[in-house]
């Protein structure tokens, strides 16, 4: 299995409002649990997979978009500390193409977002 953890390294910010121009990538029966905001865009997560756009160069223009298909992943792990010095969460997703981690910063609820992949994996 190949190791994309070094470019498939994502950071949530925080819960956002659902972008309008994600129903253009969605399939049928599909429909947006939740979205958050990233660095410098948006990560939608759907009944059906988890979709990261990466807006690239000076103006953001040019947008490359990851998919990872919830059949894809053969298991993930949830990480928080639950303390006062906890700063952020992490959960890490290993799929057949290999490891990805999101990065929860502080606020992000990581059960509602553990939740929603559980219930689409399992």
């Amino acid at each position: 299995m190949a190791d994309l953890s070094e470019i498939m390294n994502w950071t949530f910010i925080s819960e956002t409002e659902i972008p309008s121009d994600i129903d253009d990538i969605l399939v049928d029966e599909e429909y947006v649990e939740v979205a958050y905001k990233t660095i410098r865009d948006v990560a939608v997560i759907t009944n059906k997979r988890i979709i990261v756009a990466d807006k690239q160069g000076l103006t953001g223009k040019k947008v490359e978009v990851y998919t990872i298909p919830f059949k894809s992943i053969v298991m993930y792990s949830s990480e928080n500390a639950h303390g006062i010095l906890d700063f952020n969460a992490e959960i890490e997703l290993w799929t057949r193409a290999g490891k990805f981690k999101l990065n929860l910063k502080k606020g992000i609820d990581i059960r509602k977002l553990d939740k929603v992949i559980g219930k689409h994996i399992l």
